[in-house]
């Protein structure tokens, strides 16, 4: 088991299937074991294993792997039921040439904002954020949007489970509900520096989101960009949401 309390054979098996996701094009074993720090005894069976299982095609003659139809169609029905046949993805297209600016969909997973959807800008931010990124609900600027959605009630529970957690600073529940209320006040929150030194969110609450779940959208980019843009993107941002509500 790992720290977290994952299970180390699932992890680096999901990490080498990401990997190909990254490099799309077929690769050798050794290229896997050095872009992931991986032992050979271990990733060698990893691949063979998802090999055997359906994942992954091998080519004996230039020995290399890439990924199988099967692992293609295992998530391809998900976006359809995330995002419907509405306006939703359009309108975040729409969001990101509008602002020129990174927009990211999220949802609360356990005791994080998870990114579900991410829409780069033309000239990205200091460092590119994959769909599957996980942020501090407490901390971040689109888990303060997801919290301000909540009751105070809810809030404090989630505040004693990521205290107990030791995954996030401690924090009391009036400077937690300082930062929920003024997201509340202002419609939205603007995060600055917060994870990532040099770059900042503004972000909203989506509410009727699928499965009766509530979706944050945050426009992100480098912060003096969105200081100077701010009234923009607000109103975008906005415009967006009343869309899609």
């Amino acid at each position: 088991m790992l720290a977290d309390g994952g299970v180390k054979s699932a992890q680096r098996a999901l990490e080498i299937l990401e990997a190909f996701a990254r490099q799309r094009r077929p690769l050798a074993l050794k290229e896997v074991l050095d872009e992931l720090g991986y032992p050979a005894s271990s990733g060698s069976a990893l691949m063979k294993s998802l090999v055997i299982q359906g994942y992954l095609d091998y080519d004996r003659e230039r020995r290399t792997y890439f990924p199988t139809m099967r692992l293609a169609k295992l998530g391809d029905w998900v976006p359809g039921v995330l995002f419907g046949d509405g306006p939703l993805l359009g309108t975040l297209e729409d969001l990101r040439r509008k602002t020129d600016q990174t927009v990211i969909l999220a949802v609360q997973s356990d005791l994080h904002a998870q990114y579900v959807h991410v829409l780069h800008a033309a000239e990205p931010m200091l460092r590119r954020v994959p769909p599957g990124t996980l942020r501090p609900l407490a901390r971040s600027g689109l888990g303060l949007v997801l919290l301000s959605a909540k009751r105070d009630g809810e809030i404090e529970r989630l505040r004693r489970r990521i205290n107990a957690s030791g995954d996030d600073v401690g924090q009391t529940r009036e400077d937690l509900m300082s930062r929920v209320n003024e997201v509340r006040a202002r419609g939205y929150a603007f995060s600055r520096n917060t994870i990532s030194p040099g770059v900042g969110i503004l972000g909203a609450a989506l509410p009727n989101g699928p499965f009766g779940r509530t979706f944050a959208v945050g426009v992100a980019g480098a912060v003096p960009d969105l200081e100077a843009k701010r009234d923009l993107i607000v109103d975008e941002l906005r415009a967006a949401i009343d869309r899609l509500a």
